[in-house]
């Protein structure tokens, strides 16, 4: 199944390193560390190989994608043999880059980048093509009335006022050009009313939001142990220490309000309640494409007896990050082949901030996606609509 993956910051640290990490798949010259796509009980034929993965995406940054790929090496977040090696499939994969749209109205900009994403898919022929946003993260957008439904969004999007925020006019844009859409940020993407309608209009899955890839991770795993333990957890308190694009971006107050309240949910929606506490992110521009989070838990156990535990998790983002994106592409276009419909609350096991998925335990959550995948794979299931 030849598949385009279009990469919403394609010229980003995170979209980087998945084209890098895809051309090196494909040539042979890495392994698949990191994918759990590849895994015994994920692995089979109903899924895209890394061969039939097709590379292109919109930025607003013109640093060409060969000296992305290069600054990346120099920081340590891919080989620098990998770069070297690939120039010539960087090459082609840079002449599929468009730029993000920019003036006229929002609906001119929509139908920019459909034009881009249905020209691409013709000049590859490609049987699916998913739009994944890797872009950098935005505040919430104000309520308007256009996000409402799909028919009061057409008219206000053809007026002066903008409308919807860039992740959300991606997500629109992926929909019109026949796309399913994968929102690997906490950004609106199509958390809106309007746009799931469309998707269901569309007969298109989606999902997201905001990718798993470390401390979050950690919650995920821990949160679900206190509790079946019914241990009482009194605090928990995180810091976050990241540089980078994302760090520069993190450090708009309405950015990074953004992202913590989708790094906070795991553990009321896990335990039942809310620990005192919260999670702190900060930008220090000094740690590059890597990040340091730490977190003190303090917890009851039998006849009040105070406990405590910390962890530190020290790792790169990109690096994390990249297979996933990799991952999502494949079960998402295998997933439309299939004729699935709406949220893919099946995938939430990737996801911070899952769409429509009742646990965050991330067990049950893996038993979730290996159940989904293998029926995938039986040709057992031939999709569904997502019921609310």
């Amino acid at each position: 199944m030849r598949t385009g993956v279009w990469l919403v910051g394609a010229r980003g640290s995170v979209a980087t390193t998945s084209i890098v990490g895809g051309l090196a798949l494909r040539a042979g010259l890495a392994g698949p560390t990191g994918c759990v796509t590849e895994l015994p009980d994920l692995r089979g034929p109903a899924l895209p190989s890394f061969a039939d993965l097709v590379f292109g995406g919109h930025d607003v940054a013109t640093t060409p994608l060969s000296k992305r790929a290069e600054a990346l090496a120099d920081t340590g977040v891919i080989p620098g043999r990998l770069v070297a090696a690939l120039p010539d499939e960087l090459a082609a994969v840079e002449q599929e880059l468009r730029p993000a749209p920019h003036g006229g109205t929002q609906a001119d900009r929509v139908a920019t980048v459909v034009d881009d994403l249905t020209s691409f898919r013709t000049r590859h022929r490609l049987d699916r093509l998913v739009v994944v946003n890797v872009s950098a993260t935005e505040p919430a957008p104000r309520p308007h009335p256009g996000h409402a439904d799909p028919a009061a969004l057409r008219a206000a999007l053809a007026g002066p006022d903008e409308v919807l925020p860039p992740s959300s006019l991606y997500a629109y844009a992926a929909l019109l050009a026949d796309c399913p859409y994968v929102d690997f940020t906490p950004s609106t993407g199509l958390r809106l009313p309007a746009l799931a309608a469309l998707a269901e209009e569309l007969r298109l899955p989606y999902a997201g939001h905001d990718g798993k890839t470390g401390e979050t991770l950690v919650k995920s795993v821990l949160a679900p142990m206190f509790a079946m333990r019914n241990l009482a957890v009194r605090s928990w308190s995180g810091m976050n220490l990241l540089g980078g694009g994302d760090g520069a971006t993190l450090a708009d107050p309405a950015a990074n309000a953004a992202k913590v309240q989708s790094k906070q949910r795991v553990l009321g929606e896990t335990l039942g309640y809310v620990p005192q506490g919260n999670t702190r992110i900060e930008y220090v521009e000094e740690l590059g494409d890597f990040k340091t989070a730490w977190d003190l838990i303090t917890f009851a156990g039998f006849l009040g007896t105070g406990m405590r535990m910390e962890f530190t998790w020290h790792g790169c983002d990109s690096a994390l990050a990249a297979p996933l994106v990799l991952d999502l592409a494949r079960l998402t276009a295998a997933a439309h082949a299939a004729g699935h419909v709406g949220p893919l609350a099946d995938l939430g096991f990737f996801f911070k901030d899952p769409l429509g998925t009742p646990t965050h335990s991330l067990a049950e959550q893996w038993a979730r996606l290996t159940d989904f995948t293998q029926r995938l794979h039986a040709g057992l299931d031939g999709g569904h609509d997502h019921v609310g």
